[in-house]
């Protein structure tokens, strides 16, 4: 009779931990996250950034997760909060050069679904529920959000402003971000 040692151990609490993403490969279906208290690499796997919301996470972003040591190592078990890195510096978008943070902010966050994003051309569309107009969608506003690809049908939560060529996503944002943050009493 085999005894209940031989079986893998249980697996103690998960433990919450912040850090860095190192590197995420949506193809590959992982990536790693460096701890800010140092320590080995937590490894990332895309079903954990799915349970989130997201299917892509840009390199440089912070983030807090559960982890668990395991035989293979440390390995994210949950994703509680991701904060983009701050690239705004970075962003040369002349549609959003001077844009007034605070008529950004004012304007709503909308639903709204990719219809296609290409990463190697560094944009594509969204469509908000309700509106027959596309969306662009630029790549640097997608890292300002700590996203780094999209995928058609994806749910996304966005700002749409009124840039130089028509309506582009000021701000763009997990759907599921959105849910989670969300006052309960609205």
């Amino acid at each position: 009779m085999a005894s209940e040692d031989s079986r893998p151990a249980a697996l103690a609490e998960p433990d919450a931990v912040s850090g860095i993403v190192k590197w995420f490969d949506p193809v590959k279906g992982f990536g790693f996250v460096v701890a800010d208290t140092g320590g080995p690499d937590i490894l990332l796997h895309v079903n954990v950034l799915r349970n989130f919301g997201q299917s892509s996470i840009a390199d440089g972003t912070g983030i807090e997760l559960l982890v668990q040591k395991t035989d293979r190592g440390v390995q994210a078990t949950e994703i509680t909060a991701i904060h983009p890195g701050d690239i705004q510096q970075n962003a040369v978008l002349s549609d959003i050069v001077g844009l007034d943070n605070d008529a950004l902010m004012a304007a709503p966050i909308e639903p709204a679904r990719v219809k296609w994003f290409d990463k190697a051309k560094g944009f594509g569309f969204a469509n908000v529920f309700g509106k027959p107009d596309d969306v662009f969608v630029h790549i640097e506003i997608l890292r300002q959000s700590g996203l780094s690809d999209l995928q058609p049908g994806e749910a996304l939560a966005v700002r749409v402003i009124q840039g130089k060529r028509g309506h582009m996503a000021g701000e763009v944002q997990a759907w599921e971000t959105v849910l989670n943050s969300a006052d309960p009493q609205q």
